[in-house]
């Protein structure tokens, strides 16, 4: 058994809901909002401590427990649905479980 995780735009969540219905013995999934940063060199820090607060863009998080012959095709099938070019979306991990 493999944990998939992904970060994805929420915008994007209906696409992925659409595609994974489409899967038979699909094993669910958990959604969460989440909100992060990720590194940007470019773009200065913010000044102060309510500026750090709100430099963060929402996001949803999505966790899978799938079997592992399910794993490669789940997380092609998330990239597929949620990547859109934009920085910090499609992320894609996944993790043993046990």
């Amino acid at each position: 058994m493999k944990e998939i995780k992904a970060v994805i735009q929420p915008g994007r969540l209906s696409r992925l809901r659409e595609a994974v219905r489409r899967i038979p013995d699909f094993p669910g999934m958990t959604v969460s909002r989440a909100e992060g940063s990720g590194y940007h060199p470019q773009k200065p820090a913010p000044a102060g401590i309510k500026g750090e607060l709100t430099d963060f863009s929402a996001k949803v998080r999505i966790e899978i427990v799938a079997p592992d012959e399910q794993v490669a095709a789940l997380c092609a099938l998330v990239r597929e649905a949620c990547h859109t070019g934009q920085p910090g979306d499609g992320v894609v991990w996944v993790v043993p479980v046990e």
